[in-house]
């Protein structure tokens, strides 16, 4: 175990994928897609950016700061373009191909991959590897989607970096999408840093999705599956297990959460095409002794009492998911005993998540943002605060199963604020409160997000609140909440 491994996660179906990478896809500049295009798009130019005039387009240095870096990142346009890898194939061949020179763990699913790859690169950081992990979208900082060893990648790393990626970028004759960009700069800064394992999630999809450019990874891991993207990955969860096994590749093995048997049989014959052996998660082993504000309990196949400090319900299931990834891990030869797999579960950070900003009066802070994860999440809300009504900080993509995701919250509502996030995907914050009232509950819409804030802490009283909807808006809500409290 010398050389370096890398965590991916991510998941497409080719067809649907194909179809998907050709539409507009947009979000806010913390979470925007990489379904995105810069060809033709005017070059950024931040307020520290020159272009010395002896130089051509092609060979000319860029000498940027961080402001004018990111403006180069998100400087793109909705546009749809041909889907495929070749562009992220041929910025990494320019670049010295840094991914070659890692190994990889890849996780892909609908829900609970980010919390899987917190745990995971806890657990491997715990057991004394150097761990990068690449996660979208970020919460607070752009910075967060790179990091090793925890650690965010510095701001005069990521600028040197786009210096080095754009020129490499802008001489393809089919430049390459946001994402794309930021895959590469993910690869280079781990490389550099010589990470001994990094985990990656996937941007969208799996077969397609630029992160797929990976050689056969140490291990795949997939995730809950659900109804999520189904205007991008299909209409079944069939089609959803498709995408999501585009991971899976010849002879590396896999672990799923399974749980879904028409999911589960797509990914077993995948497995069984690919000569991939296949681990399906034993939760039957799994024990939850208890759990509070603070950390739920669990004991699952000869690891008792752990304290998990990610205290939704759900929780302790997507650490089952980790456990038997890393002890496959430890059958390929990587030395992860299970005192560290307990460490790393104890000590992971993972915001955004059934987070808890505040614990009394509690101020819940949530990122599920499709029927599937809001239903963990309201069983989360039942069993931490039995018999409480909460209101509900609300804000959902117009994309999504607005209805549905409703219907699981309407039962614990005391009272609706509605925002909308900073996207164009989100629904208006009035149309939101609409479809509430239309159903029999009680909303309000706010202008903006610290208006939404202050006026569901005002609602709630005595009581919890609990902010959710979209990881979109979750940054915005930490910022808003913590300048509320500190008046």
């Amino acid at each position: 175990a010398s050389k370096s491994l890398v965590v991916f996660w991510f998941s497409f179906d080719i067809k649907r994928e194909q179809s998907a990478l050709m539409k507009e896809r947009s979000g806010p500049r913390g979470a925007q897609s990489h379904l995105t295009k810069r060809k033709n798009q005017p070059r950024a130019t931040g307020a520290n950016t020159r272009f010395p005039k002896n130089e051509t387009n092609k060979t000319r240095r860029f000498f940027m700061n961080y402001e004018s870096a990111l403006e180069y990142i998100h400087a793109v346009q909705w546009a749809g373009h041909k889907p495929g890898l070749s562009r992220t194939r041929t910025l990494l061949a320019a670049l010295g191909d840094p991914h070659k020179k890692l190994r990889f763990v890849h996780v892909a699913g609908t829900n609970g991959k980010g919390s899987t790859a917190a745990m995971l690169a806890s657990c491997l950081q715990a057991a004394g590897y150097r761990v990068g992990l690449y996660t979208s979208p970020f919460i607070n900082r752009f910075n967060e989607r790179i990091q090793v060893n925890g650690e965010q990648i510095p701001d005069d790393a990521l600028v040197r970096l786009v210096e080095r990626v754009r020129p490499a970028a802008e001489a393809m004759s089919d430049v390459p999408t946001e994402f794309e960009i930021i895959t590469a700069l993910g690869m280079l800064w781990f490389a550099e840093e010589k990470c001994d394992i990094v985990v990656l999630e996937v941007g969208l999809g799996g077969t397609l999705d630029s992160t797929n450019v990976i050689d056969p990874p140490e291990c795949a891991v997939i995730t809950a599956l659900g109804m999520d993207h189904v205007k991008e990955l299909g209409p079944t969860i069939a089609d959803i297990a498709a995408a999501k096994a585009g991971i899976i590749k010849p002879g590396s093995p896999v672990v799923s959460y399974g749980g879904v048997p028409e999911a589960d049989a797509v990914i077993a014959r995948v497995a069984k095409e690919q000569n991939a052996p296949l681990t399906v998660v034993d939760l039957s082993r799994l024990k939850v002794e208890g759990g509070d504000l603070d950390a739920v309990t669990f004991d699952f196949d000869g690891l008792d009492g752990v304290r998990l400090p990610l205290i939704g319900s759900y929780q302790p299931k997507n650490a089952a998911l980790a456990i038997t990834a890393l002890r496959v891990l430890r059958g390929r030869g990587w030395n992860i005993p299970d005192s560290a797999i307990r460490t790393g579960l104890e000590q992971v950070s993972w915001p955004g998540r059934f987070e808890l900003l505040r614990h009394s009066p509690a101020f819940l802070l949530d990122g599920s943002h499709n029927a599937h994860g809001m239903r963990a999440t309201v069983q989360s809300l039942r069993d931490r605060f039995p018999g409480q009504k909460f209101v509900f900080l609300l804000s959902i993509m117009a994309d999504k199963d607005v209805d549905e995701m409703l219907a699981l919250l309407l039962p614990l509502a005391k009272r609706f604020v509605t925002v909308a996030a900073h996207t164009p995907r989100a629904m208006p914050a009035e149309t939101l409160a609409e479809h509430i009232r239309a159903r029999g509950g009680k909303a309000e819409a706010a202008a903006d997000i610290p208006a939404g804030v202050a006026r569901a802490v005002e609602l709630g009283g005595e009581g919890p609140v609990c902010a959710l909807g979209t990881l979109y808006f979750s940054g915005d809500v930490r910022q808003a909440f913590a300048r509320l409290t500190a008046e």
